[in-house]
């Protein structure tokens, strides 16, 4: 009889992960690189917009200059093992978010099935529905809200 492997996000923290495994929690969704409102009566609260980052490929979710992201994005937030209690404003979809939690990954992430289109193919990236950050004057992004967090 086999004997069943446990992954590594199952038996290790996140500050045990490598580097590699750390990354491989990104399910390629891409909703961390949208643009967010703070809502100014309740500084937890954030609203996701449709408005993605500059640097975001609008179809495969991806960073088009993840090493560089920071030095063209200085607001770019590097998610970091140690920041896990900080993770509350990402999506509860979020391989980083649910391992931080204490939950499993789903079934979609590619982690699980070995499909990195599972995410989209599950309708929980916005793969082709986002806007450029340039293409929609700041004043009007709450006209393109889509979810609220916390």
């Amino acid at each position: 009889m086999a004997m069943r492997v446990v992954p590594f996000w199952q038996r290790k923290t996140l500050t045990e992960m490598d580097q590699q495994e750390w990354e491989s929690l990104c399910d390629g969704c891409g909703l961390c690189c949208l643009q967010k409102l703070e809502d100014e009566d309740e500084p937890q609260v954030f609203y996701y917009t449709r408005i993605a980052c500059k640097l975001l490929d609008h179809k495969s979710c991806q960073c088009s200059d993840y090493p560089n992201r920071q030095d063209k994005v200085p607001d770019c937030i590097q998610l970091t093992p140690g920041a896990a209690a900080d993770f509350a404003w990402l999506p509860p979809t979020c391989g980083y978010r649910l391992v931080a939690e204490g939950t499993d990954l789903p079934p979609w992430h590619h982690l699980v099935c070995g499909d990195r289109n599972a995410v989209h193919k599950a309708g929980i990236s916005l793969s082709g529905q986002m806007l450029a950050e340039g293409s929609v004057d700041d004043d009007d992004w709450e006209d393109h809200i889509i979810f609220r967090m916390g």
